[in-house]
């Protein structure tokens, strides 16, 4: 198991250094900061000496080493549109994203294993076709379009949610949340509907394969066989062989929310970190930009490596490969 998890570790490091390298380099080619700071009256001599303070003349290996330690310290610098340090200003935005993240993750995860029991259980009725027909929307309309077409119903022909904004937050401190306030939670309905149904699709349906699957096993009828309820073989034998490979997909299925919620954000005005990242993307703000992607790949690095070490706890095939090998 140490083995195992030191193992897991390393890979994850390795790979987020080249996720570092790959998007530092990115930023080369999005433009130059120094044009957006400076007006029409600049002078190579204030060209120059901005270089030099952002440390922009200096080799992009330099460059790069530097960003790593200061990361590594929780330091981004300091944003080239702002003025301010970068990881205050994503400290702001950051309880947005979580907030909209989570909710968006627990109806993922919710209706989407719900669904699928229900679809795999009643797998010829009516309700279980129909519901696995209008999945097919959530797996095939890209994300934005969802959003418009929840904006048009919902907002625009039956007035009934807000279609931008976080509504009222209350602010703890050291968090702004917008669970405490009626309008925090109304503005969070569209949103969460919009980012999390692709990935509640996802899962309903690997959840209904999975089930399917399990349910033609030979334990399986050997428990009807016993003649124990229907129910207890669904839920007690069949669920829980079932859910076993969902957590890997599911996993990975969380980090992309917080990954897709740039373009939820962009479509709701939602003040989170990928609304952040569109604005320093047209700003070419760097900082904002690399601790942004740094900061997503270490999600996805961090759930995928949880995933990982729950899969090995759950399956005992794992730990007996691991011991053999």
């Amino acid at each position: 198991m140490l083995a195992y998890v030191i193992r897991r570790v390393f890979q994850s490091l390795i790979v987020l250094l080249v996720v570092g390298l790959v998007a530092f380099s990115m930023f080369r080619f999005v433009g130059d900061p120094v044009d957006n700071m400076l007006g029409q009256e600049r002078t190579q001599a204030d060209i120059e000496r901005l270089r030099t303070q952002l440390g922009l003349d200096q080799p992009f290996p330099v460059q790069y080493w530097k960003f790593l330690m200061n990361a590594a310290q929780g330091n981004f610098g300091v944003s080239y549109r702002q003025g301010r340090p970068v990881s205050d200003i994503i400290a702001e935005r950051a309880p947005a994203t979580l907030e909209l993240a989570a909710v968006s993750g627990l109806f993922a995860i919710g209706l989407g294993i719900a669904l699928g029991i229900f679809t795999a259980i009643r797998r010829r009725g009516i309700a279980a076709n129909l519901i696995m027909t209008l999945s097919l929307i959530g797996v095939s309309l890209p994300t934005f379009l969802i959003g418009i077409l929840l904006i048009y119903v919902f907002s625009v022909e039956l007035d009934l949610l807000p279609s931008f904004g976080r509504g009222d937050t209350v602010d703890l401190g050291w968090w702004t949340t917008g669970f405490l306030t009626q309008s925090g939670l109304v503005a969070l309905i569209l949103p969460s509907i919009t980012l999390g149904l692709y990935q509640m699709t996802l899962i309903m349906r690997l959840v209904r394969s999975e089930m399917l699957e399990v349910l033609r096993q030979d334990y399986i009828r050997f428990a009807r066989a016993r003649g124990l309820k229907e129910r207890a073989v669904n839920f007690r034998h069949a669920l829980k062989n079932t859910l076993v490979p969902v957590i890997t997909v599911t996993g990975l299925q969380l980090g992309s929310i917080i990954a897709f919620a740039i373009i939820t954000e962009t479509v709701f005005q939602w003040p989170g970190v990928g609304l952040l990242f569109i604005n320093a993307i047209q700003f070419v703000d760097i900082p904002v930009m690399a601790a942004y992607l740094m900061l997503i790949s270490v999600m996805f690095v961090a759930i995928n490596l949880i995933v990982d070490l729950l899969y090995f706890a759950i399956d005992p095939r794992l730990r007996i490969d691991g011991r053999h090998a």
